[in-house]
């Protein structure tokens, strides 16, 4: 099946956009965990937020691969299967993305659960598993077995790859309404700096952490990118991987 360079670059397409839900439904919309939730002293958090900014950032070059290896594909004049055997590794490079996430990071190298605060976070994790790894696996098996139908594999993989582009772009993205900039400076950053920063970009402080590190701050929009010539590593709504700060419920 993978010998076919469209259903290789396929599968690493639906792992990306398996990561890309991941990042986006766990770190991002639930807040179940950061990336590095379980490392010991990574429980700043400036650098749990930088870390899943450093996730996202591999997911895009991952799904960047993947369409770079479609259109070689194309571009060698190698004839593309049917839209069916697509979806099929579309659903497997998905399946094998949550598989790897729980098989590995969750149990092997122990960095993050599905649900940190949970009493039984072996409980999430399977049933993670069973709904996104298995369930996955399991229609594509179906699917795989069914007559491939006519389908055009061109409109199939235009539409993978704009689910995977719009999927990275809600990453980026600040929530709706969002009335506050969350800022995350370099570490070493002292108050006194934060405060200078604060009025260079004429805002006002409304939150922070205590050694100032992580700070939320009411800034006109068009000042935000101001914050990254003061010492800020990270600066929610400047379509950076810092969209992860901009749905933190700080």
């Amino acid at each position: 099946m993978l010998k076919s360079p469209w259903m290789l670059w396929t599968v690493v397409l639906g792992v990306a956009l398996g990561g890309f839900f991941d990042g986006i439904l766990l770190h991002q919309v639930l807040q179940w965990h950061h990336f590095l939730s379980l490392v010991p002293g990574m429980d700043d958090l400036r650098l749990q937020v930088m870390w899943d900014g450093y996730f996202h950032v591999a997911m895009y070059a991952v799904a960047v691969a993947g369409l770079w290896g479609l259109w070689r594909a194309r571009r060698r004049g190698i004839a593309a299967p049917g839209a069916t055997p697509l979806l099929v590794a579309m659903l497997l490079g998905f399946g094998i993305w949550n598989w790897i996430d729980v098989g590995l990071a969750h149990w092997i190298l122990r960095i993050h659960r599905i649900r940190v605060d949970s009493p039984d976070p072996l409980f999430w994790d399977v049933l993670w598993l069973v709904v996104f790894g298995v369930l996955p696996l399991l229609l594509a098996a179906w699917l795989r077995k069914r007559p491939s139908g006519p389908g055009n594999p061109t409109v199939t993989i235009t539409t993978l790859a704009i689910a995977v582009t719009v999927c990275g772009a809600w990453a980026l993205r600040e929530p709706p309404g969002q009335q506050f900039t969350a800022v995350v400076f370099a570490p070493g950053t002292t108050p006194a700096q934060v405060f200078h920063a604060l009025d260079a970009s004429d805002a006002r402080l409304v939150w922070t952490d205590r050694p100032m590190g992580v700070v939320l701050v009411s800034v006109p929009k068009e000042k935000r990118w101001n914050f990254y010539r003061h010492g800020a590593m990270l600066v929610s709504g400047t379509g950076l991987p810092a969209g992860c700060i901009g749905w933190s419920k700080l």
